[in-house]
This record gives C-alpha cells, structure tokens and sequence, in this order.
C-alpha cells in the first residue's frame, strides 16, 4: 500500500534541513505539516527539547505522546524519546527576546493526523509498512506512523515457530504488517505478519530434491529435528546428537512432497548459532489480503 510520505514512521522520514528561514515554519505551523528532528534532552517536567535544521522546540509533556498510545508508561515512553528522531507538527512560534524564535511543538497533533490516516486508509486485510521499535518475549512492537505503534504477536509472525521475535525482527527494521482488525474507538490496530511470507507451495517452489541448503534448527525431537529453509517453510530430518535450538545447519534435500506439504531433510553440518536476522522476503507487497490459506 502507498503511504502519504508525512506518515512515514518515526526515523523513516527525512529531518528538517539546516538553513530554513522562519517564514517556512510559519508555514509548516499554518499548514499543520508533519515534520522530523532530534530529541536531545528531557527536563524533569518531562518536557522534550527537539533540535531540526539549526532551530530548537520545545514538545510540552501533554503533546509528546497520543493518550492512546501511552498507556500506563506515559513517562517511560516520553523519556524513551531523547537521542531518536521524532515527529512533530509546529504548534507555536514566539520571540524570546534574544534573536531565536521560542518554538512550540506537537509530537500529538502529528499523530492525531497519522491515526486519522489509518483509519481512512489501513482497514482491515491492509498491508501497511511498519518499523519494528521494541522486540518481547509475545511479541514485536513497531511504529506504523509517527510513532503510532502496534503488536505483531509472536503467533502471527511467521509460519515456522520460533522462541522470540528476535529470531526473525532486528530493531529498527523496516517490514510489512497486515490488517487483522481496528479498534477505532481505541485507536488501535491489531497486526498480522506471516500471510505476507507466502503459502507452503510459494516457498518451496524455490527448493529442490538433491540439493544443499542452510537452515535453522526451530525443533528437536525424539523422532527428528525440524529445520527451517525459510520463514513459512520448515522441513523434517533425522535425529542427529549435539544439535541444539537456533543453530545454523547446512542440509541435504531428501525428497519433496507438495500432495503432503512434507520436506524430507538430512542434517549435513552443524553451522553453530544462527546469525542475526536478515531481510525478508514479501510474497505479498500492497494491496490487502483476503482468504490467506496457507
């Protein structure tokens, strides 16, 4: 789905440039443009000081963050803030009596316009671009807009099951999510990730019987060990001792069976700890998704 390049998530969009006169503010103010800086400092009012292209803001602690985001670590999540980029809308322009313009800003009112966006444009079956901000045990937190941000619960992330969201997400990466449902009253947005990592038939179209892989070890059991070749494909091979959870192993395609989506694998080497996540790989792109079968 295209995205309004102003509900780009938080360190997505571009910073303010240096060397930008007044009148232009006063215009970003007019305008209610969504804007990006650097926020370098927290005060013990937990008021948020933003720099952006040579100009200082001040973000008042009512305005650095939507209530319905917030939640119960409002404090948390505003000093969260200092040292990453932040979106904001101009809210007031000031002299202060030394030659620098006293600025007032809105992390809020920037997303207040990012949740009426989602609302118009992200029901549900949606593909919206997201950052992941946070990894949990249950789950990936990421940022669909201005800091407007959701859960992927660790059960919709991928097919093949894996312990942590670490296993798949790295903080600060770009993805794609998917629409479940939207709590319009709440704000909120319940998100989905593995119907965009294709079906079993999608992904095992780019193996072959007789050849050579790498995998990661998802499960060892008494009656085998299961390997995934990619995040919504995995394949069985034989018990083998010393493998553990979250190696990388290199495999031998034994036999493929699309009429039982079964993969029949043989473990060539045990490869050690698998490395941090790489990029993914999107079956579906834009567009919504309806009657996903895996």
């Amino acid at each position: 789905m295209m995205r309004r390049n102003e509900y780009l998530p938080e360190g997505m969009g571009p910073l303010f440039p240096g060397g930008q006169p007044l009148g232009v503010l006063q215009e970003a103010m007019d305008s209610q443009t969504v804007l990006e800086g650097l926020v370098i400092r927290c005060d013990g009012r937990r008021d948020l000081t933003v720099r952006f292209g040579g100009y200082e803001g001040t973000i008042p602690r009512q305005d650095a963050i939507h209530p319905a985001i917030s939640g119960a670590e409002r404090d948390i999540a505003i000093l969260s803030r200092v040292g990453k980029p932040t979106c904001f809308t101009v809210a007031g322009i000031a002299a202060d009596g030394g030659g620098k313009p006293r600025l007032t800003l809105s992390r809020r009112a920037a997303q207040e316009q990012a949740i009426a966006w989602l609302l118009e444009h992200g029901p549900v079956g949606s593909v919206l671009p997201a950052r992941v901000t946070h990894l949990e045990k249950f789950g990936a937190f990421v940022d669909l807009g201005c800091g407007v941000t959701s859960l992927v619960p660790l059960e919709n992330i991928s097919v093949s099951r894996i312990p942590h969201p670490a296993a798949r997400f790295r903080v600060g990466q770009d993805i794609l999510t998917a629409v479940t449902d939207v709590d319009p009253a709440a704000c909120r947005f319940y998100l989905s990730h593995k119907e965009l990592l294709g079906t079993w038939l999608e992904n095992a179209a780019a193996f072959s019987p007789g050849t050579a892989v790498p995998g990661v070890v998802r499960g060892v059991r008494d009656y085998g060990i299961f390997i995934e070749l990619a995040p919504n494909l995995s394949g069985l091979a034989d018990w083998r001792s010393g493998v553990e959870l979250g190696d990388a192993v290199s495999v031998y395609i034994k036999s493929i069976r699309p009429d039982c989506r079964k993969i029949k694998l043989q473990i060539i080497q045990d490869l050690g700890p698998a490395p941090e996540p790489g990029d993914l790989r999107y079956f579906i792109t834009d567009g919504t998704v309806e009657g996903w079968s895996y």
